[in-house]
């Protein structure tokens, strides 16, 4: 049967190589871009971390995050790393059960994937945007802007809207949708959340570890901890990305973001740790107040957030000001404005409906002998592996066709 994939990205490829892997198939991969893989070699700042050894569901969003349980189990992660393993890819996994290429270069993971291609005998077409699918007979027609290719399946891995600089679209929904198949609202996630900027913009460059809580009218909308990045319009990294799909579902809400630097101390010790600064370091300035537990320019901001007179000797504040300087350290309030765009975003929350699709399978319920993969289904993952876990997975799923 001639297959064709659309989408060189990672679903794609990996659909494309186990559309090949059966002999008797003809399987063309199209790509709009001139290069396969651009969005894969900039993940984990290209680095890749192609999957996490944790993948329950519970690191997973969307309409139906139960949806993806069959495609998860098919593939795990240990049998994503043998998929790799037997390509000629050698990994290390890392804390929190991140997993990295050994040689730390996101490139190996697209040259693998490319030798892949090769070895399953998968027709390349670069350079070549799919306009249009059609119904042909018992099969599909698949237009480009040069030629019209026949096809008796075809596998939609076409990606998502983030990423835009990278070669994120909206090209996969709009030909699922010409098909019949409908999607849920569309929002950057993984992406820099964006803030009140007078405090980020003073502290731009500086990493900090941290817990985070998303609030709105007394709500908590997200929490979780790890590394922060302020940048001059708010905070990015991995725990800013993990808070921000939140961000973007909460639309026009006002919200705060509270920003605890000394997470793994309780208020009482922390009291306890300046009260015996202030002790031992009487004539210090109490800018310095925090010098050694945080970042200098961190402590210094924290002291002025916090409203101390940074050039009054330590020995001289309060025990009210202690306090003052301990809640600043453990609830760094931030006005949320919102998330940077789909440009700058790694991930698309929303996409096209999980429930027009076959679970065991990927085969779309509406169309058969279509099927769809990876990010352009309403399914997206936390930071840390989670949305490579589930295009490795999807794609090796899409890939057998229903066999």
């Amino acid at each position: 049967m001639t297959v064709i994939v659309i989408g060189g990205g990672a679903s794609g490829m990996v659909a494309a190589i186990t559309a090949g892997e059966r002999r008797e198939n003809s399987v063309i991969l199209l790509e709009r871009q001139a290069r396969l893989g651009r969005k894969l070699m900039a993940t984990g700042n290209g680095r890749c971390n192609l999957t996490n050894t944790d993948c329950s569901l519970q690191h997973y969003h969307g309409t139906d995050v139960g949806f993806m349980a069959h495609t998860i189990e098919a593939f795990p992660p240990a049998d994503v790393l043998e998929f790799f393993k037997d390509l000629g890819l050698l990994t290390v996994t890392e804390p929190g059960g991140r997993v990295y290429p050994l040689s730390n270069s996101a490139n190996s993971v697209a040259d693998v994937l490319r030798y892949g291609l090769e070895q399953s005998g998968v027709r390349l077409l670069s350079g070549q945007p799919a306009r249009e699918i059609k119904r042909a007979g018992g099969g599909f027609s698949v237009i480009t802007d040069t030629e019209s290719l026949e096809a008796d399946a075809v596998i939609v891995a076409a990606g998502g809207a983030a990423g835009e600089k990278l070669g994120g679209g909206k090209d996969g929904y709009a030909l699922l949708q010409s098909l019949g198949h409908s999607r849920t609202a569309l929002r950057p996630a993984l992406v820099q959340i964006t803030t009140e900027n007078a405090y980020p913009r003073a502290l731009k460059g500086i990493k900090a570890d941290a817990g985070l809580t998303l609030e709105s009218g007394g709500e908590v909308l997200a929490s979780g901890a790890g590394e922060l990045l302020f940048t001059d319009s708010g905070v990015s990294g991995p725990a800013a990305f993990d808070a921000s799909r939140a961000v973007s579902e909460a639309g026009d809400r006002q919200m705060t973001l509270a920003l605890d630097f000394l997470r793994a101390y309780p208020e009482k010790d922390v009291f306890a740790l300046l009260s015996a600064r202030r002790e031992k370091a009487q004539a210090l300035a109490a800018g310095e107040l925090l010098t050694g537990a945080l970042h200098n320019r961190l402590g210094r901001m924290v002291v002025k957030y916090a409203g101390l007179d940074g050039t009054k000797p330590i020995g001289a504040l309060t025990d009210g000001e202690l306090r003052r300087a301990v809640s600043a350290c453990k609830a760094f309030t931030l006005p949320v404005r919102g998330t940077e765009g789909f440009q700058n975003a790694q991930v698309t929350a929303g996409g096209i409906r999980t429930s027009e699709f076959d679970p065991a399978t990927l085969e779309s319920r509406l169309v058969p002998g279509l099927f769809a993969c990876g990010e352009v289904l309403d399914i997206d993952g936390d930071c840390g592996g989670y949305n490579l876990q589930w295009a490795w997975a999807s794609g090796r799923l899409a890939g057998r066709l229903g066999r």
